[in-house]
């Protein structure tokens, strides 16, 4: 092939109309995302895009909306225990799953039902 993947820019996660607080309320003030501003030409669409680091997530507004529960994005993160300990003391639920060699890892949802794992490498 005369191409070459780079990497994902971004996700984007599905969620019900109206419910950007919500979003806003889970990524950036439960999962540490900072809010990034949506070009102009995008913003009457809805939704609201978060980044950190170099993982990008973009909730997107659907009408109707249905929630990804098996297909997900897997973010790889450092630290991953600390992780799980900030998540169980804000009272947000996960599943730890050791079926993948090597890695340690959990899955949860967001709050409109969007399935999404983390992961550390060891």
């Amino acid at each position: 092939m005369e191409f070459l993947y780079e990497r994902i820019d971004h996700i984007q996660l599905a969620a019900p109309v109206g419910s950007e607080s919500e979003a806003r309320g889970f990524y950036r003030d439960i999962l540490g995302f900072k809010e990034m501003e949506k070009p102009d030409t995008l913003k009457k669409n809805g939704g609201v895009w978060f980044q950190e680091g170099k993982v990008a997530i973009h909730i997107g507004i659907e009408d109707p909306f249905i929630p990804a529960k098996k297909a997900h994005p897997a973010i790889c993160v450092k630290h991953i225990e600390k992780m799980q300990a900030h998540l169980a003391a804000k009272g947000i639920e996960f599943e730890i799953d050791w079926k993948l060699p090597g890695a340690s890892r959990f899955y949860m949802h967001d709050p409109f039902g969007n399935r999404i794992e983390f992961l550390e490498w060891i």
